[in-house]
């Protein structure tokens, strides 16, 4: 006859492995570990990267863009660079930036000409565009939160709200697709076009859209009571978003995983490196990465 020792036992082991059974798969390659790359910056954001793997990002206090190529070179690839903030490389590899230094978007092309995408809606200027995804089809979602700089002669938002915006692919359309955020920041889409996430960092939420044809947002949901600065997401259908270090969502937006990262603060990250299995991370100063097992979703991301 087993003792109450014995059968509580039993119950201990029983309960643990249930619950290594149920523990969620770590995200990170077996093995992989943080790796700084850089530290000689004034505050990055931004990062994307080419169809070959280089991953841009900025610099934006020092108002540049930095290129950290495949082959693990560091190299200045724009300044100035109009004060860029998040960007996404499209699909004809032309960086398109959130300049805020007129509150405008770029696309900057491999020759490095500026062609202004974004300057004003219905006549007034932008709050700051901050973060950016482009759909498959070449349209376009831009987060507009409002964050004073030290560069404007301004010191007040033209807009009555802080919202996310929606570019055609002709670049003739620009379309107001929020009305109720508190200052969306980080955004990023699946690779189908269909689904849509957005961090309303002011509001600490994330929420999930279904985009409609005509690049209207549809079916509202909450995704994770978590806001971010940057997000991106990889094949699997995990959400990384930003802030304190890096959390990790799974599709359902169940929190999986917490990758710390020793800096006062993470503000965005981008899929990169030959194979796309390489997280680079934008934190204060820095420029890190660690390996993932997943490819990003996006090519660009």
């Amino acid at each position: 006859m087993s003792t109450i020792l014995e059968v509580a036992a039993v119950v201990i082991v029983a309960l643990s492995a249930s619950m290594v059974c149920g523990a969620a798969e770590s995200v990170i390659e077996p093995g992989a570990t943080l790796q700084k790359l850089s530290g000689e910056f004034s505050f990055t954001e931004g990062p994307t990267c080419d169809a070959a793997g280089n991953v841009f990002f900025t610099d934006q206090n020092n108002n540049r863009i930095m290129e950290w190529s495949v082959d693990g070179a560091l190299s200045t690839f724009m300044q100035p660079s109009g004060r860029a903030n998040g960007m996404y490389m499209d699909a004809k590899g032309n960086l398109i930036a959130c300049c805020d230094e007129k509150n405008e978007l770029w696309s900057i092309s491999p020759d490095r000409k500026a062609t202004v995408l974004i300057h004003d809606y219905h006549g007034k200027y932008l709050n700051g565009p901050n973060d950016v995804w482009v759909a498959p089809s070449g349209s376009m979602f831009v987060t507009d939160p409002f964050y004073k700089r030290t560069w404007w002669d301004h010191q007040t938002m033209a807009l009555d709200s802080e919202q996310v915006f929606y570019l055609s692919a002709d670049g003739k359309t620009l379309t107001q697709v929020t009305s109720d955020l508190t200052k969306p920041n980080g955004i990023t889409g699946t690779p189908d076009g269909k689904t849509l996430f957005v961090a309303d960092i002011g509001a600490d939420r994330t929420w999930r859209y279904d985009i409609q044809p005509d690049g209207s947002l549809a079916n509202k949901t909450l995704f994770c009571n978590k806001g971010s600065d940057g997000m991106t997401i990889d094949e699997a259908g995990n959400i990384y978003i930003t802030g304190h270090g890096i959390t990790v969502f799974d599709k359902t937006g169940k929190k999986t995983e917490h990758i710390n990262i020793e800096e006062p603060w993470t503000a965005n990250l981008s899929f990169g490196g030959r194979d796309h299995k390489t997280l680079f991370i934008t934190a204060s100063k820095c420029l890190y990465s660690i390996r993932i097992k997943y490819k990003g979703a996006n090519p660009s991301k």
